[in-house]
């Protein structure tokens, strides 16, 4: 059977995740039909977007495909889903809960962190909702350009059921040009819900 997942390159970092978890993982994307598509870029630190995001699914197979990858990741998610068990889980999976009634200074805690990691992949999604939404949430630039670092992007392809690794944007100073150009990148995939 050939793999349904992306070998990760040197630099990735990994999560040592056990050899049957991440066979369990790849058996259940092959079940559900996803492939993946692309190539990581050989990067110890990035910020990856993905999108576009109009479903639940889009995080759990994202996480099935991460688990499959042995790639660790951080990524945030609202504090509502991080209840027993399942915050446990989603904690080892590299999962950070946010207040998002108070979002004020989270973009310069996680630059921060990046900045002083050695090895990090933070990943959000940059809709920040699953509605429909006429703009995204730059909190993706800010980090990514405070940390220094290129945005990755990852798109979630349901007509084709695809997981994509696509282009690395390195950002310029103007923030409105650079979340144009990646949103208009996105154009050729669509999400589950909402025909984006």
């Amino acid at each position: 059977m050939k793999s349904k997942v992306l070998p990760l390159p040197p630099n990735a970092p990994r999560a040592n995740t056990p050899q049957w978890l991440r066979t369990l993982a790849e058996y259940l994307l092959t079940l559900s039909g996803w492939k993946m598509a692309g190539e990581w870029p050989d990067l110890k630190k990035m910020v990856v977007v993905g999108a576009p995001h109009s479903s639940a699914w889009d995080g759990i197979y994202g996480l099935i495909a991460k688990v499959a990858m042995d790639m660790h990741i951080v990524f945030m998610g609202k504090q509502e889903v991080f209840f027993w068990p399942l915050g446990k889980l989603l904690r080892w999976l590299g999962g950070i809960p946010v207040n998002r009634a108070q979002p004020g200074g989270i973009a310069d805690q996680v630059a921060q962190q990046l900045s002083q990691a050695e090895r990090m992949w933070f990943v959000l999604a940059p809709e920040g909702t699953r509605r429909a939404v006429e703009h995204w949430k730059p909190g993706f630039w800010k980090i990514a350009k405070q940390a220094q670092l290129p945005v990755v992007c990852v798109y979630f392809d349901y007509p084709s059921k695809t997981i994509g690794v696509g282009k690395v944007f390195t950002l310029t100073d103007d923030m409105d040009a650079d979340i144009a150009a990646i949103r208009a990148w996105y154009a050729p995939y669509t999400g589950k819900h909402r025909g984006v």
